[in-house]
């Protein structure tokens, strides 16, 4: 796979780089946002690797214009450990976050993850054709074939993993699962204990499908045990 690197600290770029080599993958390599992102239109690449701290545009801002044009996984990273700035990261359409400093082995692991999942979703959609059923529950609509969402006549946009989540979520309605089970089948995660991605992103679909996204309906929290669509 062609993988986009962006981090401005040489050292890591090269330790991140070499292991990335060595699974087989081709490294492309930026040490500041506005590179990245004429590499980024330049390769398009399977997966992305974005430091937060970079010169000339920072790594949130690069996320943002990466993903007005393309579903591209991006992983970021960042030496922060701020919270807020990992929530900002996804609701900006980032896939998954990691803290410096991390373990090569669980980058790795990310990143197998992250490209299996792609790969998942580029079969499910190459073997779909025009009359696959949508899913459906009331206003709310998933045209699977088109990757599209509408809320009545209202078209939703979606981040790549908003919409996958929705649709697992509401496939098996009526079935609760915890936040680590929707690492594994959702995100595609087998071994990641860091599950604070989940919420973030049923916040983020609540807000864009419930009347009353502080008072939900359709995907409730159940305490203890997890999330369901309950619709």
């Amino acid at each position: 796979m062609k993988i986009l690197l962006v981090d401005d600290e040489a050292s890591l770029v090269a330790t991140i780089g070499y292991n990335l080599h060595r699974e087989g993958h081709q490294v492309i390599s930026a040490g500041d946002g506005e590179r990245a992102l004429e590499l980024a239109a330049e390769h398009d690449p399977a997966l992305v690797i974005l430091d937060v701290m970079l010169p000339r545009l920072d790594g949130f801002e690069v996320c943002r214009l990466i993903r007005r044009r393309s579903a591209v996984p991006i992983l970021m990273l960042t030496a922060r450990t701020d919270e807020v700035d990992r929530i900002v990261g996804l609701e900006i359409g980032a896939d998954d976050y990691l803290t410096k400093p991390f373990s090569m082995r669980e980058l790795m692991a990310r990143v197998k993850a992250m490209l299996r999942r792609r790969e998942m979703l580029l079969e499910e959609f190459a073997d779909g054709d025009a009359t696959a059923d949508a899913v459906t529950d009331g206003d709310l609509c998933i045209d699977i074939p088109a990757r599209e969402v509408r809320l009545g006549e209202q078209p939703l946009r979606l981040k790549p993993r908003e919409y996958d989540l929705l649709l697992f979520l509401m496939r098996h309605r009526g079935r609760v699962f915890s936040a680590a089970t929707l690492m594994r089948r959702v995100w595609g995660h087998e071994h990641i204990a860091d599950t604070g991605t989940v919420p973030v992103h049923v916040r983020s679909l609540r807000k864009k499908i419930e009347a009353e996204p502080s008072a939900p309906r359709r995907i409730v929290t159940v305490r203890g045990a997890g999330y369901r669509y309950s619709a």
